[in-house]
C-alpha cells in the first residue's frame, strides 16, 4: 500500500491497537523510508505518550503504555547480535519493534511480522509480510 507520512501514523496506530505480548515486528527499508515514524504510530496505537525516538545509538529504547515497546535499531551491531541480549527483549512480556531486523537474519525467531518500507516521492510502500500463522491475522 502507499501511504502519506499521516496515513502511515493512522495505519501504525490502529495495528499497534491489535498487538498482543510477545508481537515482533521486523522494521525493513532505507534510511529516512519511514520506520521510527512507523513506530510512533505503533506507540500511540499502544497508548504509550511519550515521544518516540530512534534508537540508532542506544540501540535499545523502553517505552511503558498498554503493552511495554521495547524499540531496537540493529544497524550499528552489524553482525555481533550477542552483543545485546536479544532473547529478553524477543521473549519478554512486550511488543519488540527491530528496525534493519533484516540484518539478524538467523537470530530472528521463526514467527514475525516484517513490515518493508520503500520511500520515493514524498509517499511510502509499505508491504507486510507475515512470517508464521500468528502474525496472518495482523494482514487483513
Amino acid at each position: 500500500m502507499k501511504l502519506n507520512e499521516k496515513q502511515m501514523l493512522d495505519f501504525a496506530e490502529t495495528l499497534g491497537k491489535k498487538l498482543q505480548a510477545g508481537d515482533i515486528i521486523v522494521l525493513t527499508g532505507e534510511l529516512g523510508a519511514g520506520k521510527t515514524t512507523f513506530t510512533k504510530g505503533l506507540g500511540l496505537g499502544l497508548d504509550i505518550h511519550q515521544m518516540i525516538k530512534s534508537p540508532t545509538y542506544t540501540i535499545v529504547r523502553e517505552y511503558e503504555g498498554r503493552l511495554p515497546l521495547y524499540h531496537m535499531d540493529v544497524y550499528r551491531i552489524g553482525d555481533d547480535p550477542d552483543s545485546i541480549d536479544l532473547d529478553d527483549y524477543l521473549f519478554g512480556n512486550g511488543v519488540t519493534v527491530i528496525e534493519w531486523g533484516n540484518l539478524l537474519a538467523q537470530d530472528l525467531p521463526s514467527e514475525y511480522l516484517e513490515i518493508i518500507f520503500d520511500y520515493q516521492d514524498d509517499e511510502r510502500e509499505v508491504t507486510l509480510v507475515a512470517h508464521g500463522r500468528r502474525y496472518e491475522t495482523y494482514l487483513v
